[in-house]
């Protein structure tokens, strides 16, 4: 059996750190391979400025934010262009004013449309753009109002998928599959998950070729333009699950089965900020900084996980991070396989 199933991450998912100065600028990732985004997700660090999410399939325009439930915005300032190797940016305060900043970023790169009624998959025509390599899509469709399911183009399961309607001002629905499929969170609040019910995800699993959604407006008002991101596992680039928390600071170790480039972790079953790590903005085990994708809050220090060659290792000890006996859903995404194709093993930080 294969290690890992990409032996490069950094062709598929990339971490840049600049500094804004009010004016334009390019930002060029560094990683071994060149990589032009089609996700690209910013946060202000040394403020309080909100976290700006710009995508290809919607355009270099069109602006979300994690952290609120404010509809999308058009803004020709935001991130302009997305470039052979990274992307270029604007006099938005959100990325590009005094201070600095981090910008994680995602390809997929291929183009997806779905005619629903023609191809026999779904029930609702879908588009965007797919990364089946990485297990990355962005799709875009319109929702109904009624049940309905929608192709992803990734070819094999998803295992967490992150939905904003674009035309209304409502919170960001997720599904996760160590939740199941009859709770949903909201990535822009701290709130515990909720449902135990249908009308998000119908109680159906994604397929690997659709997802299903309700009567939930979050993921399918009627009329409405929705955004869909979706992830699935793929050996030695990503993992997808769930840990239980131990209140111990020599506390849980989650393997993934690499070393970890960035890390979105949340408490599913009491209050908890969405926490976003990554091994870039300080580098080094006992000073890794935390960013919630709930808040606007900047670069935030303590009790933060260790990243380890094969996994990361929580030290805190509150709800957010690593409670007594509290239920944690993660997504992470790998700088290095353990070990790669070749042989060649990670080495600790």
């Amino acid at each position: 059996m294969a290690y890992t199933e990409i032996d490069d991450p950094s062709a598929y998912f990339q971490t840049a750190l600049y500094s804004g100065n009010a004016g334009t600028q390019s930002i060029t990732n560094d990683g071994n391979s060149d990589l032009q985004p089609n996700w690209v997700w910013i946060k202000q660090r040394s403020g309080t400025q909100n976290h700006n999410l710009q995508d290809s399939v919607r355009g270099s325009t069109k602006i979300l934010k994690s952290n609120t439930s404010a509809d999308e915005t058009t803004d020709a300032n935001g991130v302009t262009s997305f470039n052979t190797d990274g992307f270029s940016i604007g006099t938005r305060a959100d990325i590009n004013q005094s201070g600095t900043y981090v910008a994680w970023q995602w390809k997929a790169g291929t183009s997806f449309t779905n005619d629903a009624s023609g191809t026999g998959i779904g029930s609702i025509d879908s588009a965007g753009s797919v990364n089946t390599d990485a297990g990355f899509s962005i799709i875009s469709y319109t929702g109904t109002g009624s049940a309905a399911t929608v192709a992803h183009g990734l070819g094999s399961a998803p295992r967490m998928i992150i939905i904003k309607d674009r035309s209304n001002s409502r919170n960001w629905g997720v599904y996760h599959q160590s939740m199941g499929n009859t709770y949903a969170m909201y990535l822009d609040l701290n709130n515990e998950k909720g449902g135990g019910n249908s009308s998000f995800w119908n109680s159906t699993s994604p397929t690997s070729s659709v997802f299903s959604i309700n009567t939930r407006n979050e993921v399918n008002a009627s009329s409405a333009n929705m955004i869909a991101y979706c992830f699935a596992e793929k050996q030695g680039f990503s993992k997808i699950g769930s840990y239980t928390g131990t209140g111990n600071a020599n506390g849980t170790f989650i393997y993934t089965g690499f070393k970890p480039a960035f890390i979105l972790f949340k408490c599913t079953d009491a209050t908890g900020d969405w926490v976003l790590y990554d091994s870039k903005r300080n580098g080094y085990n006992g000073s890794n900084l935390a960013l919630y994708a709930d808040t606007s809050q900047g670069d935030d220090s303590g009790n933060e996980p260790d990243i380890l060659s094969n996994g990361f290792k929580q030290t805190g000890t509150g709800n957010d991070r690593n409670g007594n006996g509290n239920a944690y859903i993660y997504m992470a995404f790998a700088e290095q396989p353990f070990v790669t194709s070749t042989g060649v093993p990670a080495t600790a930080r």
